[in-house]
């Protein structure tokens, strides 16, 4: 092992997802030198093996269905989809996961990067150890900000060192459609990957230990997607879990709890994330290796007043927007507290990540989508404010029949009934995911029910559910 001299920057950020990206972007904008760190692929997990690549994946089921949908057109898509097509439209934009663009992008903005493992060696200082053994020591004269995500939780069960299951890195770069899929869990890449590989040619079965689907959702919204999915071929069986896996003769057998065998080619677990901070040095600084990181709204550590942890990490909210979001506020207190400004740390203020506690959005692309921003009305019942919901369907509005024929979906805002104003709001339906913006306007700006009222929708669109919600609100 080799140990270079220490190089010193204002800013270390370690981690080169887009959250961490973003963070290095604003304070090379504020005018501080940064050095960022990244032991894999610069461009982390959204580009490689979450967001893009499983949007490009279900993107041609969601329009395969949407064309089913109208005569004229159905008739012309009745086929399966060209699966080796689609796979390789998913390699491009997943770059053929290579990283050059980005390596280019963060050259430009005047970032230096490093490529290895980057770990803590006490405050303001982070060793890299790269492949050859190298280990180069960086100091940071203000600020190390934290953005290594997570990673796939896998359980504790007999057997599964040797099925090599897949998680959601396998389940996004797969090369071929597995003839049949397991697929274990109820949330969102749970849902996404049984809509991709089912349209794909694959038979899957969907395994959800609790009652339904999407349970940080309004119910309606898993019970919505599972009928779909169950119309699409996918064998969900809810309140099971698996008691153990194996593989005979190269396929997978699954034992359920209610003492199912199930085989199939290929087994997927999305059951959760955990932080990707066991092997990051915490503990020279006095933390826990492997736990979430606390923060306080300007994404500082709580105790310290140099340590940032900006997206996933700190477990409040795990999506890649949110964590962009946050890696804005970040870099934007960083600069301040380095110019030695005084920061806007009040709720909306321009160094607080106060949508992280009040507005979240998030779009579920599954056929139908599931786009939600904000509470839902057992969190905000639970949260104690006076509430109520108002549901329409969207059979209700001229522009969902336009859609396509038999357009299903509902929508939900859930109203402060002391403040008047919206708490959340849920779409389920195709196409609803261009919508929920709108919803997310309203909830951070607070906008008045009365004011909303002002608001008039393009006829005809599905944005004139937003007309019916609102009548339903002033009729009761």
């Amino acid at each position: 092992m080799t140990e270079t001299e220490s190089i010193a920057y204002d800013v270390v950020v370690i981690g080169g997802g887009p959250v961490g990206e973003n963070v290095a972007d604003r304070t090379r904008a504020a005018g501080l030198t940064t050095a960022l760190v990244e032991s894999e692929l610069l461009g982390g997990e959204c580009s490689y093996w979450a967001c893009m690549p499983s949007k490009a994946l279900l993107r041609p089921v969601i329009a395969q269905a949407d064309a089913r949908r109208l005569p004229g057109l159905a008739q012309a898509v009745r086929g399966p989809l060209d699966a080796p097509a689609v796979l390789a439209r998913r390699d491009e934009y997943a770059s053929h996961w290579h990283d050059d663009g980005q390596v280019a992008w963060l050259e430009g903005i005047g970032t230096d990067l490093y490529r290895g493992q980057g770990r803590l060696a006490g405050p303001r200082t982070v060793t890299v150890t790269a492949s050859d053994g190298t280990v180069t020591t960086l100091t940071a004269r203000h600020a190390v900000a934290v953005s290594t995500g997570t990673r796939a939780q896998l359980p504790d069960l007999p057997g599964l060192a040797d099925v090599k299951p897949w998680t959601s890195r396998e389940a996004t770069s797969g090369k071929t459609a597995p003839g049949r899929l397991i697929v274990v869990g109820g949330g969102v890449v749970a849902t996404e990957m049984a809509t991709a590989w089912q349209a794909l040619g694959s038979r899957v079965t969907l395994l959800v230990r609790g009652k339904g689907l999407l349970n940080r959702m309004e119910p309606f919204a898993g019970e919505l997607v599972a009928e779909a999915l169950t119309e699409a071929g996918v064998d969900l069986r809810t309140g099971t879990s698996v008691e153990s896996v194996g593989r005979e003769n190269g396929t997978v057998v699954a034992v359920t709890s209610a003492g199912d065998r199930i085989e199939a080619d290929e087994i997927l677990f999305a059951t959760g994330r955990v932080p990707h901070t066991g092997d990051l040095g915490l503990e020279t600084v006095g933390l826990e290796p492997g736990s979430w990181l606390d923060v306080d709204d300007s994404l500082r550590v709580t105790g310290t007043d140099w340590l940032y942890a900006v997206g996933d990490v700190n477990h409040r909210a795990l999506l890649t927007h949110q964590g962009k979001y946050q890696a804005r506020i970040a870099g934007a207190a960083i600069a301040a507290r380095a110019s030695g400004s005084t920061l806007a740390e009040e709720p909306w203020g321009a160094h607080a990540a106060t949508a992280d506690h009040h507005a979240v959005p998030q779009v579920v692309f599954t056929d139908p989508e599931a786009a939600a921003v904000g509470l839902s009305l057992a969190e905000a019942e639970q949260a104690g404010h006076r509430v109520r919901a108002f549901d329409v369907e969207f059979s209700s509005v001229a522009g969902a029949g336009l859609y396509g024929d038999g357009y299903k979906g509902r929508a939900r805002m859930v109203v402060d009934l002391e403040e008047e104003i919206l708490r959340g709001v849920t779409f389920v339906g195709p196409g609803v995911g261009e919508l929920v913006h709108s919803a997310t306007i309203a909830v951070v700006g607070r906008v008045p029910v009365d004011r909303l009222w002002h608001a008039v929708p393009s006829y005809p669109t599905l944005s004139e559910v937003w007309l019916r919600l609102l009548e339903a609100y002033r009729d009761n």
